[in-house]
């Protein structure tokens, strides 16, 4: 437990030292740039991380669960199917370019896409001691290699941003900063040295596993990036920019969940399930119901203080993602209180009751997303992002019941307290969401 909480408070100060370095490039950043360029990058991200999403074929994850999980073969075979994923991927990003850059009328788009595609190609080359670091929650080191390069790469943006005054210095900040972390984690990571290999019994066991990771984070996809994706055809790129700020506020709280969740709860459900002893189950709900508090208390607050920030941080060409950061919050909130029960399949193995919730969630937000857009313009797609969790909920709570680890009195708690904390936030700022609604509804 005493590893546990360590790894977990490394990997908090990391993901909140990243959003903080993040939120101070994004305060230069909107300066220097104008609401289009945001706008126009959210589109570059869309296309990037869905390539990567659709083809992600769960290294990380197999790796983290399976007993071979530390040889050498087993990793190298890893590594191996990794840099031949990251070579597709940048070949991807310049045959899609001429079909986004018609879909979205963006005709930069033939340009910053293939230059995007770099980041994936490097990021392929990644060693697989990053996933070893995790794998024994063993994350000081590699935290601060994380930040490190976020620096290099920020810092070349900004630099680039006034050289350029362009996007373009977004793109290639990107690369610079995928191009620091492989430099920095191969020399500064310890563990297997990668070399290609190709051993049949390791590469039949990491596919029959992430056969349903693909699959998962093929619909992961549409939960991630969806609304960007759906939002890209149906607003300009400056309000499109607008809600990109909006998200990255409001996102903050359930995206560092998300991290910690990841990386800290397969070993956990990994090494110790609640078969092996109950006091395991007492153990586990202590530390879901920590999580859950210290996250959705971040989120209570963003709900609260959105408006506020936004008018103290940016200029007036972004006051409206003031109400949205209050509105994105509160939608965002039901996936943070279950968000510690899928990586009980996992750390099992069991991959395809994870693939069956990430894909009856990814379905039931695009459909409800496109209709609330479709209906009731960008506050009825927000509205969305929160009635396709809640309408998801009974698949996790099967998912979570098939692994023993759905905690009902959990759940039934914090839903109360935010709907009380959320409706006071509500109530406060109505006056923000009802000219937004009015706006662009």
């Amino acid at each position: 437990m005493a590893r546990v909480l360590r790894s977990a408070s490394w990997l908090v100060i990391g993901y909140g030292g990243s959003q903080a370095l993040r939120l101070a490039a994004n305060l230069v950043l909107t300066r220097l740039l104008f609401p289009e360029a945001f706008g126009l990058m959210a589109l570059v991200s869309v296309v990037t991380v869905g390539l990567s999403l659709f083809s992600d074929v769960g290294v990380g994850p197999s790796i983290a669960q399976s007993k071979r999980g530390d040889d050498p073969d087993f990793l190298n075979t890893a590594w191996t199917i990794q840099v031949t994923r990251g070579l597709l991927l940048w070949a991807l990003t310049g045959l899609v370019a001429w079909p986004m850059a018609q879909f979205y009328v963006a005709p930069e788009l033939l340009v910053y896409l293939p230059i995007a595609g770099i980041t994936l190609f490097i990021s392929g080359f990644n060693p697989t001691r990053i996933e070893t670091a995790h794998r024994h929650l063993l994350v000081g080191r590699l935290t601060a290699l994380d930040l490190a390069s976020q620096v290099i790469g920020i810092g070349s943006m900004i630099l680039l941003a006034l050289a350029t005054q362009s996007v373009l210095a977004l793109v290639l900040g990107g690369v610079i900063q995928a191009a620091a972390k492989l430099a920095l984690t191969h020399f500064g990571l310890p563990g297997v040295t990668n070399r290609f290999r190709w051993e049949k019994a390791a590469a039949k066991e990491l596919i029959h596993f992430g056969k349903w990771i693909f699959l998962s984070t093929a619909f992961w996809f549409a939960t991630s990036q969806g609304d960007r994706a759906i939002l890209g055809k149906f607003v300009s790129l400056d309000v499109l920019g607008v809600y990109n700020i909006g998200y990255f506020l409001a996102s903050f709280p359930m995206l560092l969940g998300h991290a910690v969740n990841q990386r800290l709860m397969i070993p956990v459900y990994r090494d110790k399930p609640v078969q092996a002893a109950p006091e395991n189950r007492r153990k586990q709900r202590l530390l879901r119901s920590g999580l859950s508090a210290g996250i959705l208390s971040l989120v209570w607050l963003m709900a609260w203080v959105g408006p506020g920030l936004v008018e103290l941080l940016y200029d007036d060409r972004y006051v409206a993602a003031g109400p949205m950061v209050v509105l994105i919050s509160l939608s965002l909130a039901p996936a943070v209180i279950g968000m510690t029960y899928d990586q009980a399949a996992l750390a099992a193995g069991n991959s395809r009751a994870f693939f069956i919730f990430t894909a009856s969630r990814a379905i039931l937000q695009t459909v409800f997303f496109l209709i609330g857009v479709a209906l009731f313009g960008l506050p009825g797609g927000i509205a969305a992002l929160g009635l396709s969790m809640l309408t998801a909920y009974p698949v996790l709570i099967w998912l979570a019941r098939k692994h023993q680890v759905w905690d009902v009195a959990h759940d039934l708690g914090f839903a109360g307290l935010t709907c009380a904390i959320g409706a006071g936030a509500v109530w406060y700022h109505h006056q923000e969401i009802a000219l937004l609604i009015k706006t662009l509804g």
